[in-house]
């Protein structure tokens, strides 16, 4: 049996709720559209005394990321599709019901190569990753809704905006591969 970390389990917290999350009918998520695809903040910091936020993502066809890092882990379980992920560089396809979890600092990003939405659930630990997201993101009404097209400039700021709170965040966009 392991040893324990502490010389007791910390007592109940009654002032933290029990959280439930339902993405496709509860009316009070947050859904966002970041670079093509739509987030669902699903468990936020606030929930977990800072130790992790959940977020649904719903990604279509050759969405995702753009390669980054971050100093937070992140973990992704796909739940329908399938999705390309790269990690230092190496891809590997992950189907529906696998997992991968990506240690801080190393340089990432996913891509639906699919013809069909993927899902996923993406933890990241500690939270924070929400508020990047919240701040960046264009709100939508629903898990699966595209919102109304960017103009060039509108993309442009989009953009700008994201690589300017990246460092708040603890977070570093990185060229695409081959530029740079």
């Amino acid at each position: 049996m392991p040893e324990s970390r502490r010389a007791s389990v910390p007592p109940d917290d009654p002032s933290r709720e029990l959280r439930i999350a339902r993405p496709d009918t509860d009316q009070g998520l947050t859904h966002l559209w970041l670079v093509g695809d739509t987030y669902t903040i699903l468990v936020r910091g606030e929930d977990t005394a800072g130790r992790y936020t959940l977020i649904d993502m719903h990604v279509p066809p050759k969405g995702g990321p753009p390669p980054h890092r971050h100093d937070f882990e992140e973990m992704f379980t796909v739940l329908d599709g399938e999705v390309q992920a790269t990690f230092r560089g190496e891809t590997v396809v992950l189907q529906a019901g696998e997992t991968i979890n990506v240690p801080a600092n190393a340089p990432h990003s996913f891509t639906n190569a699919g013809s069909a939405p993927a899902r996923l659930l993406c933890l990241c630990a500690p939270a924070g990753q929400e508020e990047f997201f919240t701040l960046v993101g264009q709100p939508v009404t629903t898990r699966t809704e595209p919102p109304a097209p960017l103009s060039p400039q509108e993309e442009t700021a989009f953009r700008a905006k994201a690589q300017a709170l990246a460092p708040r965040f603890d977070t570093e966009l990185l060229p695409p591969p081959g530029v740079g």
